[in-house]
Order: structure tokens, then C-alpha cells, then sequence
């Protein structure tokens, strides 16, 4: 395939400095841009989160949950993957669609660095859930082969349980870390939400999609949008025996 008519090709990565060297008007209607910008992020969203969930069976005492959480990794990785093969469906490079999300969700980790096992496996359970509604919500404006695509992929996620029992069972036996877990939830959450925002106008395709998808949307969209997630946090929070 010429790369020139394919503005994602791996060897494309380093013009990657305006949206016109990514996507120029006369090679990628405007539907796909969108989509495959969504895919991008929920492809790095994917990667990350592998790699914190990891760290997290790393740093847990107790070898069931350890298997667990190595699990859930690994299926955060597949998802990954499946996305990868998402994304060469519209002939686009996975890496090169991940790339403008790098600086975003690696400054959000950057900045929620967990001190210990416990305040890492709340913000793969906080933080997963966010991103999974964020991309959720953005999904429903594309369309429907990859709204389809996403939302199938996200809603069969399975709850994380033994992350709820994990720090239940730590709560119990010292409520101390009540408190402390709810301070590191909630911060989680703004930072989450800030980064989803971040992401959210890193392209003009996917500011559009947070306005609704189409011209003229209705600006007050984005908030019912977070005002809904924010909602679903809040239950999540509660499942954990956090304070919201």
C-alpha cells in the first residue's frame, strides 16, 4: 500500500504533528477519523492498563489475587490486541493511531503512582471503569460497525471481583484504610476524568464526538456526559465500601 494514501502507515509515526499530516481531507472521510482516533485511545487506554495490572499482580501479597489480577492483565493485553486488528481494518497503524495519546495517559500515570498494592489495584478498578465509560459514551456517536465493535468489546468486560473482595477483606480488618482508600479513589477519579478530557480534545474528530458527533450538537452534552459517569463511579465506590 502507498503510504502516502494511508496517513497511518508505521513509517508515517514522526509527521505526526498536525492533523492535516494525519489526516488529510482528501484521504480519510471525516467518520473514519473519528473512529479511528477513538480506536487509537482505547488501544493505549488498553496497553496501560495492561501494564499497571501487571505491576499490581506484582506487588500483591496473596497468591490467588495474584493469579487474578495476572489474568485480568492478560485479557486487558488481548483487548489491546483486538483493537490493533480493529484499527488495520481501516488501514491504519496501531501505533501510529495510539501515538497522540501517548503524553495524556502516561502524564495521568505519572501523576498516580501508587505507594503501595492496595492503592493500585482502587485505581485499576476506578480508573479501568472510567475509561471503559468514557470510551462507551464517545462510542455511541460513531458508526455502527465500530460503536458496535466497542461497545461489545467494553460491556463484556467482566466486573473486577476479586478487586472488590481484595479491598473489602482489607478494610475489614483495618478501618484505617477506609479513609485513606477513599482520599486515593477520589483522587483518582479527577485525574481520570482530567485525562479523559485531555484525550477528548487532543483531535478535532474526537471533540466533535464529546459534543455529540455531529455539527451543531449541543454543547451541554459533554456535561451530561461526565455527569453520567460520574454517577457510575459513584456505584463503583460503593462496591468497594469507599466513600464516594
Amino acid at each position: 500500500m502507498d503510504p502516502l494514501a494511508n496517513p497511518y502507515a508505521a513509517d508515517t509515526v514522526s509527521a505526526m504533528t498536525t492533523d492535516a499530516a494525519v489526516f488529510p481531507g482528501d484521504k480519510v472521510p471525516p467518520g473514519d477519523a473519528a473512529a479511528v482516533d477513538l480506536l487509537g485511545a482505547l488501544a493505549y487506554a488498553q496497553l496501560t492498563g495492561f501494564e499497571e495490572l501487571a505491576a499490581d499482580a506484582q506487588m500483591t501479597p496473596h497468591l490467588a489475587a495474584k493469579l487474578t489480577f495476572a489474568r485480568m492483565a492478560a485479557a486487558m493485553f488481548e483487548r489491546c490486541e483486538r483493537v490493533g486488528r480493529r484499527l488495520e481494518a481501516h488501514g491504519a497503524s496501531a501505533e501510529a493511531a495510539m501515538a497522540p495519546f501517548m503524553t495524556p495517559v502516561d502524564q495521568f500515570h505519572t501523576r498516580t503512582t501508587p505507594s503501595d498494592w492496595l492503592e493500585g489495584i482502587v485505581k485499576a478498578y476506578v480508573g479501568d471503569g472510567i475509561v471503559r465509560d468514557f470510551h462507551l459514551e464517545m462510542a455511541r456517536h460513531l458508526s455502527g460497525a465500530d460503536r458496535d465493535f466497542v461497545v461489545d468489546m467494553l460491556t463484556s468486560v467482566p466486573d473486577a471481583e476479586a478487586i472488590v473482595a481484595e479491598v473489602r477483606v482489607a478494610i475489614a480488618a483495618d478501618e484505617r484504610l477506609g479513609g485513606r482508600l477513599s482520599l486515593w479513589a477520589r483522587r483518582i477519579m479527577g485525574e481520570t476524568m482530567q485525562a479523559t478530557q485531555s484525550v477528548a480534545v487532543e483531535r478535532d474528530s474526537l471533540t466533535a464526538l464529546l459534543l455529540g458527533g455531529e455539527p451543531g450538537s449541543d454543547i451541554n452534552e459533554a456535561g451530561r456526559m461526565f455527569a453520567r459517569m460520574t454517577q457510575a463511579h459513584t456505584e463503583r465506590m460503593g462496591r468497594l465500601g469507599l466513600s464516594a
